[in-house]
């Protein structure tokens, strides 16, 4: 199947689902922000001595930097299951471009990481309840909020998922 033959017979996504994949893009951006403000030395909300024992005036800074934006872009690749190129790889790829993608595998992958991230980020529904030694009381409670929407990120990429599987999924063809 060729790259216009799937986007003619291809169906838009619903406007809720592109919300969703365009916020959840969003969600890693607070608790990113923060990191890049611990990579530029800035405290943010630790006492000297867990900044030094989070290992940030080393390693730690590439670490935290490397972090922030490899969660920017797996969040970004939710937009690709309302998107074109969530469907057919763009041509410029080397290799693989203008290859449709399967939908059941894009499914599996999409849906198994939402779990993962389920799983991850809902116990900071805690984080209130933990104590944090290295960092101020303020700090705590900053970072507590930053970190927050990322409690979000599963839950709205499984309906993302679900919206695509709706769509891609052979049976809803036929409908």
């Amino acid at each position: 199947m060729t790259k216009t033959q799937l986007s003619a017979t291809s169906t838009a996504a619903p406007p809720w689902a592109v919300r969703a994949a365009h916020l959840t893009a969003l969600l890693t951006l607070p608790s990113g922000l923060w990191r890049v403000l611990l990579a530029a030395g800035c405290l943010a909300g630790y006492t000297e001595a867990g900044y030094t024992a989070a290992g940030l005036p080393g390693w730690g800074r590439v670490y935290v930097l490397a972090l922030s934006v490899g969660s920017e872009l797996l969040a970004l690749l939710t937009l690709g299951l309302v998107r074109p190129w969530g469907e057919v790889l763009p041509a410029w790829l080397p290799l693989v471009g203008g290859r449709a993608l399967p939908p059941r595998g894009v499914t599996v992958v999409a849906g198994a990481t939402a779990l993962v991230l389920t799983g991850i980020w809902t116990p900071f529904l805690l984080w209130w309840s933990l104590p944090h030694p290295d960092m101020t009381p303020f700090g705590a409670t900053v970072a507590g909020f930053l970190y927050l929407p990322l409690v979000l990120w599963g839950p709205l990429l499984a309906a993302v998922t679900y919206a695509y599987h709706r769509r891609r999924s052979p049976r809803s063809a036929r409908r």
